[in-house]
């Protein structure tokens, strides 16, 4: 490490510990302020007394929780006192709010209240006897209430409801992603955001699992942000994808169970509790999902000298596939008060892959007649272990909106794999052409990821508010992979693209934003900074590589990413927002790594130790609609990439295929890596409309169309393309919902379509891509605690990758699929009791906790 990253790493370190004194400083005197002046005495306050209906007798421990009506963010709360008063305080008197009561036994009742200002009057109001309702039979978890929204459009994000997407449910985050306008998902389950890819967080945090790993059932809403601002890390380039899981906060024990069958090797179950009591909530989950099929493939290719057709290569795949997941999530709120919360979380996953493939391939001369063909057979085994480990702290201070939060997240996991490779080949007559090809892999891999964050928001003023924050992310990853190759004696030489693999990766990184308003023009200005540092090695040859952001102090615009958001509102219902920032991406393992992929003996990939990261320009124009029965969003966007990190294909040389030999690769495969292009520059528009249709049917409809230009030249070859592309994608939901009691009522019905157009790359273009996914749902039982659902995935089973390769050396028509079209029904059921305790009270002893309690989120 350079004397200059030392230092650079001693100031953030030493900047790091300033803030937190800071902010620790900040809470101490904000809580000697309230303990002086009165917790109530800053603001507006609101005062009543909860009461039985029947009895007029007040209502003890009856839950009051009060929302700003606006933003709907928590503004106070607390559990009435034994004759049912209650008082919050520290409110805004210019807000409206929403105050909603729950209490075991009685109905929830919401209100809709503000404040009667007076001049020279303090702002206190007495809200009076709020009378509930009884009800007889009452369930915490089941409680009936009205369907939320599919998809929430904001300016700088979209939320989407989990919940909705019943073409998901008993599948993965995989199955979810494709109910979401914007995104698409290839055959192998790759996310993309606008035809870039996105960085995936869990809760808002890195993660190491795969999409395929989290149960779309643990899921409670994904969050689409295309343009982060400074707030987030610089590594979003292409965009952030947060999953945000399920936590119940409901007092008592609440949960559900759910277990599917299907086809083709489909089985799933799930099951999540949540326990609600005094200044615990206790939270657990766990979940096996199992899928298989059999995958075709086919790949046609003319082999080319300056042109010209020499010959041509013909091969068919069938891959049977079986996948297994295991996964425990558990944790634990604890309330320390009504300011202070601590929630602990852990989670693993373990997974098990195994596959078997048969290809048939086809060698024929420049007049396509058979000179000779082969076959090959590939088994191979994966298990994977992952863990998660979440601290959480957070401290609301008195003044509303003035919160810090800091936590820290510890990723691991570590895998293995083997394979065995077979190749035959044959001469026309069916008589031995060669030996048989015979290889065998081993390979296994460890990562450990820390990321420690710290997050300060004050608002100064009710319009403008500073945010601050502190981050540091670590990641140690070593890879190590030997493949050989077995002689029909039995003897094994170790093949040179076996590798030990082993880097560090580090990022230090601070933020600062400030939102303000000038008359009707709302605005954001962010800057961050990031110290990045990426160090590889090839352990076996000592071979090293990586990179150092900024090298220099020179190099300082490397470590700045500025954003800068502007939004005003037309009128109501319109929205306008322009908003620009700079992102890093960064190359990730499989990019980097120069191990060689030999599953496909024509199709090689290899990664490229000396890719450097891609720095990315991303202005945005948006305008949102909203009325009564839906909303518009359209978006205008322009992204500059210099050393944009694309994909480049060529064939072997003479060279590497004798470092590969009896390796079982074909002397004419390709060879696919990554290298920086000079630039790659996209321009876009996207629309969404959510539109709803009286009470039962909705509709999403969204596209987006781009022009994309890449400029590369790589070895004096000039690769350099440029074409447009579109997607389209439907969301249609319908339900029968009568007061009529039928077979049909309270059934539901979804369809999701998706259509890809052809897209350019490097030396060729991506097919078309195309599916439809169908479910029906059946709610039953007493306040819908019970669910059927039936889903189909690819009705018509047409979901496929495909490229088309166009070079002097080659032209290549290929296509690959990884999930086949299957179907699956599931059965869930929620449960839940109020009432339900860990620790009985004894004689109607009131512990002293339950009168602290924090609001129920539920």
């Amino acid at each position: 490490m350079s004397g200059y990253y030392q230092i650079i790493k001693m100031k953030f370190v030493f900047a790091l510990l300033l803030q937190l004194g800071f902010v620790l400083v900040a809470s101490a005197q904000d809580g000697a302020m309230n303990s002086s002046q009165g917790l109530n005495t800053a603001g507006g306050k609101f005062i009543g007394k909860i009461v039985d209906g029947k009895t007029n007798k007040g209502v003890e421990a009856a839950s009051v929780q009060l929302f700003q009506k606006n933003s709907g963010k928590l503004a106070g709360g607390m559990l009435t006192k034994p004759n049912g008063d209650f008082s919050l305080g520290n409110l805004s008197p210019k807000d409206s709010f929403r105050l909603v009561i729950t209490a075991i036994g009685f109905k929830e009742q919401e209100l809709v209240i503000f404040f009667t200002l007076a001049p020279d009057k303090p702002a206190i109001k007495d809200l009076g006897n709020i009378k509930l309702e009884q009800e007889s039979q009452f369930l915490g978890a089941v409680t009936v209430t009205a369907q939320k929204p599919a998809l929430t459009m904001d300016i700088d994000r979209k939320v989407f409801n989990a919940d909705r997407a019943i073409t998901a449910a008993g599948g993965t985050a995989v199955d979810l992603m494709k109910n979401i306008p914007s995104v698409t998902v290839d055959v192998e389950g790759n996310v993309q955001l606008r035809n870039a890819s996105p960085q995936i967080f869990v809760d808002g945090r890195p993660t190491i699992l795969t999409l395929d790993q989290i149960p779309a059932d643990n899921i409670d809403r994904v969050e689409l942000i295309t343009n982060p601002s400074a707030k987030f890390d610089a590594a979003s380039s292409g965009g952030i994808i947060n999953v945000v899981l399920k936590k119940n906060k409901r007092i008592g024990l609440n949960g559900s169970a759910s277990a599917g069958v299907g086809s083709p090797g489909i089985l799933n179950g799930n099951l999540t509790l949540n326990l609600r009591e005094g200044k615990f909530n206790f939270f657990a989950s766990g979940n096996y999902n199992q899928s298989g099929g059999k995958a075709k493939g086919e790949t046609f290719r003319q082999n080319k000298s300056q042109g010209v057709i020499q010959d041509y290569f013909n091969q068919n795949s069938l891959n049977e596939r079986e996948r297994k997941f295991r996964s425990v999530r558990f944790g634990l709120d604890y309330f320390l008060d009504n300011r202070n919360t601590i929630t602990v979380t852990q989670n693993f996953v373990r997974g098990n892959f195994s596959s078997h493939e048969d290809q048939q391939q086809e060698y024929l001369d420049v007049n396509q007649e058979l000179i000779r063909y082969g076959d090959r057979t590939a088994d191979g085994n994966a298990q994977f272990n992952r863990s998660n480990t979440q601290l959480l702290y957070k401290h609301n201070f008195a003044r509303e909106g003035k919160e810090l939060s800091a936590d820290i997240s510890y990723n691991t996991g570590k895998s293995n794999d083997n394979s065995s490779i077979i190749n035959n080949y044959y001469k026309t007559d069916g008589s031995i052409y060669q030996d048989a090809n015979v290889v065998r892999n081993f390979g296994n891999n460890n990562n450990d990821q820390l990321t420690m964050q710290l997050d300060f928001v004050n608002p100064i003023s009710e319009t403008q508010k500073w945010e601050v924050g502190l981050r540091s992310f670590f990641n140690n990853y070593n890879s190590v992979f030997n493949a050989y190759s077995v002689e029909s004696s039995g003897v094994e030489t170790k093949l040179p693209l076996s590798n030990n693999y082993d880097y560090r990766e580090n990022v230090n990184a601070a933020y600062a934003t400030f939102s303000g308003a000038v008359k009707k023009v709302k605005y954001q200005l962010g800057l961050r900074t990031e110290l990045s540092r990426f160090d590889g090695e090839l352990v076996d040859s000592a071979q090293k590589f990586g990179y150092q952001y900024p090298k220099t102090i020179k190099n300082i615009w490397d470590a700045l990413f500025p954003s800068i958001f502007l939004t005003k509102e037309l009128a109501e219902g319109h929205e306008l927002q322009v908003n620009y920032s700079r992102r890093i991406r960064r190359p990730n393992f499989w990019q980097l790594n120069p191990f060689v992929d030999i599953s496909d003996p024509v199709n090689l990939r290899q990664g490229n130790p000396a890719l450097r990261p891609e720095f990315v320009n991303s202005f945005e124009i948006n305008y949102n609609r909203t009325y009564n029965s839906g909303s518009f969003l359209a978006v205008l966007y322009y992204r500059n990439n210099p050393a944009d990190i694309t994909e480049y294909s060529d064939t072997i040389s003479a060279e590497q295929f004798e470092k590969l030999n009896n390796a079982a690769v074909d002397p004419n495969a390709i060879l696919n890596t990554f290298v920086n292009a000079q630039s790659n520059n996209r321009v876009g528009a996207e629309f969404t409309l959510q539109q709803r249709i009286g009470d039962n049917f909705d509709f999403t409809p969204s596209i987006n169309m781009q022009y994309r230009k890449v400029n590369a030249v790589i070895n004096n070859l000039d690769l350099s393309n440029d074409g447009f592309n579109w997607e389209a994608k439907l969301i249609a939901n319908y339900r029968i919902a009568t007061e009529n009691s039928s077979l049909f009522n309270k059934l539901s019905f979804q369809l999701t379509g998706e259509y890809e157009s052809p897209e350019v790359i490097p030396q060729g273009k991506r097919k078309e891509q195309y599916n439809v996914d169908m479910a029906l749902r059946k709610e039953f039982l007493k306040n819908n605690k019970a669910a059927l659902t039936f889903s189909v995935n690819d009705v018509f089973n047409t979901r496929r990758f495909g490229t088309i390769y166009d070079t002097e050396q080659f032209y290549q028509d290929s296509y690959r699929r990884w999930n086949v079209r299957s179907f699956r029904l599931t059965f869930t059921y929620k449960f839940g009791s109020s009432e339900f305790t860990l620790f009985p009270k004894k004689n109607n002893e009131r512990r002293d906790d339950e009168n602290n309690t924090a609001p129920d989120n539920g």
